[in-house]
């Protein structure tokens, strides 16, 4: 996943409201999802879309990645979407509701012409794909990053659970029930394969803080870089969370030190700290420091010089 920026907290601005566009620029949050899908009803989308457009436009997001949420190509609203948004385009377009590959490289064609229309370069805007809003999607979502424009993958329950008729989500203990579990996990091992970051989704019991710490620390514990907030107030959980803390940093530059010392011994399996290291534990060190420098828990070497 080299080249992805950070992505901890992916926020949603709900519906194109000044006043909470405000308020999310003044949060921590690392990208901003400017919502034009459920947020907006259908008599406001076409005033919604304007005023996003002009968002992108003229507001300076102060280094925030800048994430517009589409609706879908088959609706009457998502193609007139992408000609509004794409003449200052954003960073990157969550995409809701996908189905099958086709749905992907539909989409990633109707950027392509506007990306020509416009002068930008050709693949610059990336796509956010949320993989499970669909049974087609959850059962196509292997497919999905064969389209090189896709950086991340998510998922999500709510649609989903609709869409199969499931009556809730979360078992009594607050654990997902078996189908989401499997969501939750095709979407973090497709999102590996490929290469590409995998977010978890939104934690939707607001007032929850305990809850969401916890959920949050399962799905960093499992690999997921960063998920997505709907509340002010998880931001900066979550961008705690989805950070290696200070010893965990401080650790892996040490077992990445040992490790080069180890090699110029001829070694490449020895003990630290009391237990067995090899390749594996190698890789995952320089993954946490990679994510400490980029969250600002340690310094990049040569930063400020």
């Amino acid at each position: 996943m080299s080249g992805v920026r950070l992505r901890r907290s992916a926020h949603f601005v709900p519906s194109a409201n000044e006043k909470m566009l405000a308020k999310s620029l003044a949060t921590a949050a690392d990208s901003l999802v400017l919502d034009l899908e459920d947020a907006v009803t259908p008599e406001r989308k076409d005033e919604a879309r304007a005023v996003v457009a002009g968002w992108l436009a003229t507001v300076d997001f102060a280094g925030k990645e800048r994430i517009v949420r589409l609706n879908p190509l088959e609706t009457p609203w998502g193609r007139a979407d992408v000609a509004a948004t794409m003449v200052h385009p954003p960073d990157a377009y969550l995409v809701p509701k996908i189905r099958t590959l086709d749905d992907v490289l539909l989409l990633d064609a109707e950027i392509a012409a506007r990306e020509r229309e416009h002068g930008h370069a050709p693949g610059g805007v990336k796509l956010i794909l949320v993989a499970t809003e669909t049974p087609q999607g959850v059962l196509n979502l292997p497919t999905f990053t064969r389209c090189q424009r896709v950086n991340a993958l998510t998922w999500g329950a709510e649609d989903l659970s609709a869409a199969i008729g499931a009556r809730r989500s979360r078992d009594e203990h607050g654990d997902y029930l078996e189908v989401f579990r499997h969501c939750r996990l095709q979407t973090l091992l497709c999102a590996a394969a490929a290469g590409v970051q995998p977010l978890d989704t939104a934690f939707v019991d607001i007032r929850n803080l305990e809850g969401l710490r916890r959920d949050c620390r399962d799905a960093a514990w499992m690999g997921f870089t960063g998920k997505i907030t709907i509340h002010p107030d998880h931001v900066p959980i979550v961008n705690e969370m989805f950070s290696p803390s200070p010893e965990e940093a401080a650790e892996a530059l040490e077992l990445v030190a040992a490790f080069e010392a180890a090699q110029r011994e001829g070694r490449m399996a020895f003990q630290f700290r009391g237990a067995m290291v090899d390749m594996p534990h190698l890789t995952r060190a320089r993954t946490i420091v990679a994510q400490a420098r980029a969250a600002g828990v340690i310094p990049t070497p040569g930063a400020g010089h």
